[in-house]
């Protein structure tokens, strides 16, 4: 996954949603995983390439996003 991308929505298509315990949880793909934990690696050793800056901030947004629902469909499960 070397894609060049500016979008989360040029993503989309690397999330899956996976059954954990009760509840269906949005996920990354081990790839997409995979990418992040790299970027976030080469962001460490100040390595990042300029154009892996936008890609490292789209999957970043969309993991705000998702850890947002995922907790928001866990408390409506908890109310049940």
């Amino acid at each position: 996954m070397s894609a060049v991308l500016n979008k989360p929505s040029s993503i989309l298509h690397e999330i899956k949603i996976e059954k954990v315990g009760a509840w269906n949880l949005f996920k990354f793909s081990d790839a997409l995983q995979l990418r992040m934990e790299e970027l976030l690696e080469k962001k460490k050793a100040d390595q990042l390439a300029l154009e892996e800056i936008g890609e490292l901030d789209a999957i970043a947004e969309l993991d705000r996003i998702f850890t947002h629902i995922n907790a928001m469909m866990a408390a409506c499960n908890v109310e049940q």
